[in-house]
C-alpha cells in the first residue's frame, strides 16, 4: 500500500513549480502502477499550453474555474468542479484558470518519474521503451 500526504509531498522534488503552474506527482513512475497521478494548480489569469505526444491524460477538476481548448477543433469547453476532460488522442491543448486558482487532479499514462517540467513542444519526453512496452 502506498499512502503519501500532498503537504509532505510540497517539500520535495516531486513539487514541480513554473512560472504558469505547479504540480505535485503523488504517483510515479518508481511506485510500478503503470500510471501517475499528479496534483496541478494553474495560477488565476494563466493558461498552459500542452501538447502530451507520448502520454494519454485525464484531468479531473477539484477547485476553480477555468476552461480548456482544444486545437484542432477549435473548440473551448468550460471547466469547474466536478469536470473531466481526456486527452486520448494526444491532443494539442491550452488550458486555462479564468478568475480563481484551478485545481486538477491529472492522471498520466504511462507514468512520468517525478520531476519533469514540460519539454519545448508543451509535454514530456518519450519513456524508454522495451519490447514489451513502456518500462514500469
Amino acid at each position: 500500500m502506498i499512502v503519501r500526504d500532498l503537504q509532505d509531498l510540497a517539500q520535495s522534488d516531486r513539487h514541480v513549480l513554473t512560472p504558469d503552474w505547479e504540480s505535485t506527482r503523488l504517483i510515479v513512475k518508481s511506485d510500478e502502477m503503470g500510471y501517475s497521478v499528479h496534483h496541478t494548480v494553474i495560477p488565476a489569469g494563466h493558461e498552459v499550453r500542452c501538447h502530451y505526444q507520448h502520454h494519454f491524460e485525464t484531468n479531473y477538476v477539484i477547485a476553480g474555474r477555468g476552461e480548456v481548448y482544444h486545437v484542432e477543433s477549435n473548440k473551448t469547453y468550460p471547466l469547474g468542479v466536478g469536470s473531466v476532460y481526456a486527452l486520448d488522442k494526444h491532443d494539442e491543448h491550452i488550458v486555462r484558470a479564468i478568475d480563481t486558482d484551478l485545481h486538477l487532479v491529472c492522471v498520466f499514462n504511462p507514468a512520468i518519474m517525478g520531476n519533469e517540467t514540460h519539454n519545448a513542444n508543451g509535454g514530456y519526453d518519450s519513456p524508454v521503451e522495451t519490447v514489451d512496452g513502456p518500462v514500469r
